[in-house]
């Protein structure tokens, strides 16, 4: 089988658990088999683009006439069976489904976020959980609120492409729907049930879990309001100086600073800062119990799935896909500061009776040997429906 994997790749700079699962997902095609032709964008590219290019880039959400011509040379070229889409934004843009099928190749997108009706894919803003462009014909608090990168412009050109492609999203031939929420979502959009399956991510077998450590970790790329750090701090300090041992903290951001302050306040927060895989992997084997506290419905946070495969439990958020993830392996609490607070001596004390039921929970539910036959399965449906359909 021939799968063209199209991804445009978010910043370097903005640390994606996005851009890990496609690069994961690659690898683990390539391992069972299926020759994977990626189409692969970086926003990263757009610094060095010529003036001319740089002046197409306002409508590129809308329509990529680059990345419209590159694909149909692509097909010309290597008949591909199925295109596998994740991220469109914003050098491929969803026109891309369109162009697909021009030439007969069925499509089938990995849904990450809300982008189908949320200018920021997040549904959330100035703090909180936000709604109020779904169900609207045209997102226009999208444009008032400067959602998409804080611009104005920017967002009345995303809320314009979230209204013309509304018609190219209800065209994708399957969708793969990361958690049963996702699924609501899409078929709230109006995708029929039938053409969803829905299917987790995968992350790489880290091996046999290490001995348990001490204490709490929070890793994230991004220290950011929605990432739940200012949650989680409030929560902690609620708590005497050392009552639960240590909590570290690593990533890079917004938050950076307020993270910074506390740990120079307290003799148990750590800040560990960014970190890179063998310091994520140190990290992970020093600590008892992982903390996934979004304060908005993060669809399939990957650092739960990190924690599991490392056979640490975790203590979470009760939003999103996180209660899913977690299942039995762990703790899921509203997010709010006396509950995550009330949760943290439980979590710390049942941590060693937790521990192998999350890398039990791993290896049933999140492992490449699991996910990836889910996958091609989803690809033999949607190929097999084409060719009938011809």
């Amino acid at each position: 089988m021939k799968v063209v994997v199209a991804h445009n790749r978010y910043r370097e700079a903005q640390p994606s658990g996005e851009n890990v699962i496609v690069d994961l997902e690659i690898g683990q095609l390539a391992a069972a088999g299926v020759e994977v032709l990626p189409f692969l964008r970086s926003s990263d590219e757009i610094a060095a683009m010529s003036p001319a290019a740089k002046a197409l880039l306002p409508i590129s959400p809308i329509y990529a006439p680059k990345a419209q011509r590159d694909l149909a040379d692509l097909i010309r070229a290597h008949r591909p069976d199925v295109l596998h889409l994740h991220n469109p934004y914003p050098l491929i843009s969803p026109w891309i489904v369109r162009t697909a099928h021009r030439f007969g190749l069925p499509v089938i997108q990995t849904v990450h976020n809300y982008r189908q009706v949320c200018a920021s894919g997040l549904y959330f803003r100035d703090g909180g959980i936000c709604h109020d462009c779904r169900g609207r014909a045209l997102p226009l608090p999208a444009v008032r609120h400067r959602c998409y990168r804080g611009s104005a412009a920017q967002s009345a050109v995303m809320a314009t492409a979230l209204t013309v492609h509304r018609p190219t999203w209800r065209s994708v031939d399957g969708y793969l729907a990361l958690t049963d929420g996702i699924k609501d979502h899409l078929i709230g959009y109006g995708i029929p049930p039938e053409r969803i399956t829905v299917k987790p991510n995968a992350i790489t077998d880290p091996g046999p879990p290490a001995p348990l450590g001490s204490g709490f970790l929070f890793f994230s790329g991004r220290l950011s309001e929605e990432k739940g750090v200012r949650l989680l701090l409030d929560a902690w300090q609620r708590h005497p100086d050392g009552a639960h041992g240590t909590l570290r903290i690593a990533g890079d951001g917004d938050l950076r600073p307020l993270v910074e302050s506390v740990a120079a306040q307290r003799g148990d927060v750590e800040f560990l800062g960014r970190l890179d895989r063998p310091g994520v992997d140190a990290a992970l084997a020093a600590t008892a119990v992982v903390l996934a506290t979004p304060t908005w419905h993060d669809v399939l946070p990957t650092v739960v799935i990190e924690a599991l495969a490392a056979g640490r439990p975790v203590l979470g958020t009760a939003l999103g896909g996180v209660p899913y993830l977690v299942g039995d392996a762990g703790w899921t609490v509203p997010a709010e500061p006396a509950a995550l607070a009330a949760a943290l001596p439980v979590a710390r004390a049942q941590a060693a009776a937790k521990a192998p039921l999350a890398r039990l929970r791993y290896e049933r539910t999140f492992h490449p040997d699991v996910v990836t036959g889910q996958l091609l399965d989803a690809y033999d449906r949607v190929s097999s429906a084409a060719r009938s359909a011809r």
